[in-house]
């Protein structure tokens, strides 16, 4: 299995993008972290380094975007947040081509502790009217999202991780579009949904669960917002139960966003698995997923409750 880090996806698509003049590339003093800066290694003339200064960086970009560039805009999800009024009153309100990346998002993150790990973001910039907000599962699927963006012509938020993740889209990647999610494995038991680092652990979660004659569906919801609400109905009244699965609070994310879907439109027993409104710590990854309940077994004991309150 390869594995590979999808802010890579993130840096090889920028550098893919270039060919077209219009595209900018926006950094907060963390472009070697966000892999932002193969780009501007190669197009210099066409990269703007503001400093610490998040803030500033992504209204620079709202003025490029209203003069007709396409800005692509990065830094940490957790420095990502203080930029969130002028995403709001600078970006999504005059609904402006302008794309923010937040890498390093999650209890994944590790050792930098709960000041820089972010399990806030998706919550926070899904709330905005206007955005588009997807977390890839991979690096292939980070790369093919965000040149999907630069024709996207509306505001966007990604979410990256640093650490290295298996791909799943080798063979898929003409089933990658913004606002539809991936099937990855069909059974009729549950449907789970994941998104990020978490479609892998699901994918081995529905291979534990087939163990125990448990067929689950796994779909990748790589993009929270538009929500493919169609798929997620349709396979909530073929399973008849859901788990959500996600490196993030459980409240306002993956987990929010489904819930508020199949609570109107086709209500079914949820169990969502994710951060449950804490901070996290610093650690080994593996360790913070344990002691976050972020594990595959935590993902086998959610579908088998959400079975059994189905029944």
């Amino acid at each position: 299995m390869t594995l590979a880090a999808p802010r890579d996806g993130y840096g090889n698509a920028l550098l893919k993008l270039a060919k077209n003049p219009k595209v900018v590339v926006l950094e907060a003093d963390l472009g070697k972290s966000t892999k932002s800066c193969w780009f501007r290694k190669e197009y210099p003339e066409r990269t703007f380094c503001v400093g610490i200064s998040e803030q500033n960086m992504v209204l620079v970009a709202a003025g490029l975007a209203s003069s007709g560039y396409i800005p692509f805009a990065s830094t940490f999800a957790i420095f990502s947040e203080r930029a969130f009024e002028q995403m709001r009153n600078g970006v999504c309100r005059p609904e402006l081509n302008v794309h923010l990346c937040g890498s390093h998002g999650g209890m994944h993150t590790g050792e930098d502790g709960s000041s820089a790990q972010s399990v806030e973001d998706l919550a926070i910039f899904r709330s905005l009217p206007n955005m588009t907000v997807i977390h890839p599962a991979d690096d292939i699927s980070a790369e093919q999202l965000t040149i999907q963006l630069s024709e996207h012509c509306r505001p966007s938020y990604m979410r990256t991780t640093r650490n290295k993740v298996p791909r799943l889209y080798e063979d898929k990647i003409e089933q990658l579009q913004i606002g539809k999610g991936v099937v990855h494995k069909e059974g009729g038991d549950v449907v789970i949904f994941a998104c990020g680092i978490m479609v892998a652990r699901s994918l081995e979660a529905a291979e534990k669960l087939a163990e125990e004659n448990i067929h689950a569906t796994v779909i990748d919801m790589h993009t929270i917002k538009p929500l493919d609400e169609k798929l997620v109905v349709d396979k909530a009244k073929s399973c008849g139960c859901a788990v959500t699965v996600e490196d993030h609070s459980v409240i306002g994310g993956l987990g929010g966003a489904i819930s508020e879907c199949l609570t109107s439109k086709h209500p079914v027993p949820i169990e969502n698995v994710g951060v449950k409104d804490k901070y996290g710590q610093s650690g080994k990854p593996e360790e913070l997923m344990e002691l976050m309940n972020l594990t595959v077994d935590d993902i086998v004991r959610s579908a088998k409750k959400s079975i059994e309150r189905r029944s």
